[in-house]
């Protein structure tokens, strides 16, 4: 960053922990594959610069994040990490200097930002204020963010539920799914989830009002575990996982049923990703599979986030966080999520404040 021009005083630099990408991933990430480095920040903008100095409070860890250590031959729908540079990810930060003139020194934002203490944001318009401070700022990694927006907009717009159908959430404590299936409850759909341990599964009944859920790690059929827990079928699958669990819910659904696709993460760590036997049954059933990228609704995002925060304060949904400590904590927090280490939505606390 270059030094203000005037007052003649330089600005303060202050050290700055960011995690890089070492090499690029095949396989299982390990935390090795990270690094945690100590730079510098300098605590202004770039004179004549429209950019915004921030503070990072929290970061979030998303499955996503996975596919961009990799590198790709072709192009996704977001670029790949670059070996020796910071990680990305969405974050909640605190404006410290501004030279645009929609945000000033002390502002609440989250968007895209720095796996780091401190990060410039040479496009301050992407970042979102933050309308409810209210809550605590780490929603704005999960429930009022990026995986609030991604459950709501899965949901409505792309399954377009009905009272009293029938849904399959997988990966359901997750991020996502913990509010997928809160959101169905409140629009009068019968909700079954899967996850990947015991306690998992109790926090599905007891706190997330799912009607029921199973431990997949348990099933040793998942067709009969499905057939068990939907008798009359499913209408809406939200797709988290993929792999034999899609193949079994095709199965499993019913007439002009809705598969939302949302990720597949028993893939992301595969070299050779699985196939998928029974889609035939998208034909036979009249299934309608969709997928959807989040960012392609970010301008429902003022609506989505006044429907939530009401939510949020009447009661009708909950959510559950596990937080990591330091910035130093991301590279073991984000390899978490591939071995269901976390118990709801994963993030780093950076600073708190």
């Amino acid at each position: 960053m270059e030094a203000a021009a005037a007052p003649a005083m330089a600005a303060a630099e202050v050290s700055n922990k960011r995690v890089t990408l070492k090499r690029y991933v095949t396989g299982f990430p390990t935390e090795d594959d990270m690094e945690v480095v100590t730079a510098t920040a300098r605590l202004a903008v770039p004179p004549g610069s429209a950019a915004a100095l921030v503070k990072n409070l929290y970061v979030s860890c998303d499955p996503y994040m996975r596919s961009r250590m990799t590198r790709h031959e072709e192009s996704s729908y977001v670029p790949d990490f670059v070996p020796g540079e910071v990680l990305t990810t969405f974050g909640v930060s605190k404006v410290v200097e501004s030279g645009h003139p929609g945000y000033k020194p002390g502002d609440l934002v989250w968007g895209m930002t720095g796996c780091e203490e401190y990060t410039l944001i040479t496009n301050p318009e992407s970042l979102f204020r933050i309308s409810h401070p209210e809550f605590p700022l780490s929603y704005y990694t999960g429930v009022l963010g990026m995986p609030g927006l991604t459950a709501y907009v899965g949901f409505f717009d792309v399954a377009k539920p009905k009272k009293g159908e029938y849904v399959f959430v997988s990966a359901a404590s997750g991020a996502v799914g913990q509010l997928v299936g809160q959101l169905a409850k409140i629009t009068g759909c019968y909700v079954v989830g899967s996850a990947g341990s015991d306690e998992k599964v109790n926090l599905l009944k007891t706190k997330f009002g799912f009607d029921d859920a199973f431990n997949y790690k348990k099933e040793k059929d998942l067709n009969a575990a499905l057939k068990r827990c939907f008798p009359e079928g499913i209408d809406i699958y939200f797709e988290n996982v993929g792999g034999v669990m899609l193949d079994a819910v095709l199965l499993n659904m019913r007439l002009r049923g809705r598969v939302s696709m949302c990720g597949l993460i028993s893939q992301y760590n595969l070299e050779q990703p699985e196939g998928v036997c029974n889609l035939f049954t998208v034909v036979a059933k009249r299934i309608r599979m969709e997928g959807f990228i989040v960012m392609d609704y970010f301008g429902s995002y003022g609506k989505f986030e006044e429907e939530m925060a009401g939510y949020l304060k009447e009661g009708k949904i909950t959510y559950v966080e596990d937080v990591a400590e330091g910035i130093e904590s991301t590279p073991a927090a984000l390899i978490g999520l591939f071995h269901g280490r976390n118990l709801g939505k994963q993030l780093v606390a950076v600073a708190r404040e």
